[in-house]
């Protein structure tokens, strides 16, 4: 039997397999409003057979984006419209859907990819962006303003109140974004936290915003209710933030209530050397896993069947988080269960395609 297609727990939630469709930005809401093309990105992706989707990150306040046309989930308005998408991916797929919160930090205000990604100025569409410390992103030309210790404390309340809205949207899961340079990595990491407050110096100091974060998350969702982090288990940058630090991480995440870690690794620093391959992160979630304890998602160029399968069969790590590679092939479950010989639950509308030389696949 199919490691990779057993169910599993990501806290109180069961999965129907062990594949999860990581968080990918789509640049494409409007003031921070859901569009008809997450209906369709999103809808789709429902019907993949995965056991759980990820949607992109999506920002506690409209500062916190990445770019101009980034979700949000800070009002009445952003909630209803992310409530809609849910509601209608719901009506054909039963996939459970969580969210990822975020703010971007230092490296907010951005443009969107496909028009180069560059930082945009106020005068572009931009704004004044925000960090532990007035270092800037090494190729982005505004510099941040250091956070004062009130504007921490309103930045806590509004991962809260984010939480609030996502259960109340029906989400079935939120994964704090503290990895790829954006603000909760900025603060976790000495290359770009150079606070001499109790925001910090000290490892003890790095971690305190991020772990505040998910005390108020923790206690604004029911009970039971699953809540993780998405964090880079080390910097790739020389002096900067390493697995063991990550370790202590999860180990502190854990002991407040995560439920899991999601562990990538990388984008904080230009200077970044990656090993760039396949499973070239799973050693990290490995790691993590080993240390803690605690369930993980690994991720890392996971393109393959066999890959994945070993990953979650040699308990390298409890799920496997798939992102350019489902865009890529949106059915690669499917294809992966008829692979390994397991099987899938696929929508009514689709049960003819399914090939006679796996009978079983749909089931």
């Amino acid at each position: 039997m199919s490691k990779l297609f057993s169910p599993h727990q990501l806290g109180s939630l069961t999965l129907a397999n062990r594949i999860i469709i990581a968080p990918m930005c789509q640049y494409s809401a409007t003031d921070g409003l859901a569009s008809d093309w997450h209906t369709i990105h999103l809808g789709h992706l429902a019907l993949s057979g995965a056991g759980l989707l990820i949607i992109e990150a999506t920002a506690v306040e409209p500062d916190g984006r990445i770019s101009p046309y980034d979700l949000g989930l800070w009002s009445d308005e952003t909630e209803a419209a992310l409530a809609r998408v849910l509601a209608s991916t719901h009506r054909w797929s039963d996939m459970p859907i969580g969210v990822q919160l975020a703010h971007a930090g230092r490296k907010a205000s951005v443009d969107q990819p496909w028009k180069g990604g560059g930082q945009l100025g106020p005068d572009a569409g931009g704004w004044q962006v925000h960090a532990p410390s007035p270092v800037g992103f090494e190729s982005y030309p505004n510099p941040p303003r250091p956070l004062t210790k009130d504007d921490i404390a309103r930045l806590v309340a509004a991962f809260a109140a984010s939480a609030k809205r996502a259960v109340r949207a029906g989400f079935a899961a939120i994964e704090l974004h503290g990895a790829h340079g954006y603000l909760m990595h900025q603060f976790l990491s000495p290359v770009s936290n150079r606070r001499e407050d109790e925001y910090g110096g000290s490892l003890e100091n790095r971690m305190r915003f991020p772990l505040a974060v998910l005390d108020a998350v923790r206690a604004s969702v029911p009970s039971g209710y699953p809540v993780g982090f998405r964090i880079s288990g080390t910097d790739w940058v020389e002096g900067g933030w390493d697995i063991e630090q990550s370790v202590a991480f999860a180990h502190a995440a854990m002991a407040r209530g995560a439920d899991f870690m999601h562990v990538s690794g990388g984008g904080l620093s230009a200077k970044q050397q990656i090993p760039l391959g396949p499973n070239y992160q799973v050693p990290l979630a490995r790691a993590v896993k080993e240390e803690t304890g605690i369930t993980t998602i690994a991720v890392g160029l996971i393109t393959e069947p066999e890959q994945a399968e070993a990953i979650v069969g040699t308990g390298e790590a409890d799920f496997v988080g798939l992102a350019r590679a489902i865009l890529y092939n949106p059915r690669w479950p499917w294809h992966a269960a008829a692979h390994l010989g397991a099987s899938v639950k696929a929508p009514n509308q689709y049960l003819r395609s399914q090939p006679r030389q796996y009978s079983k696949l749909f089931a």
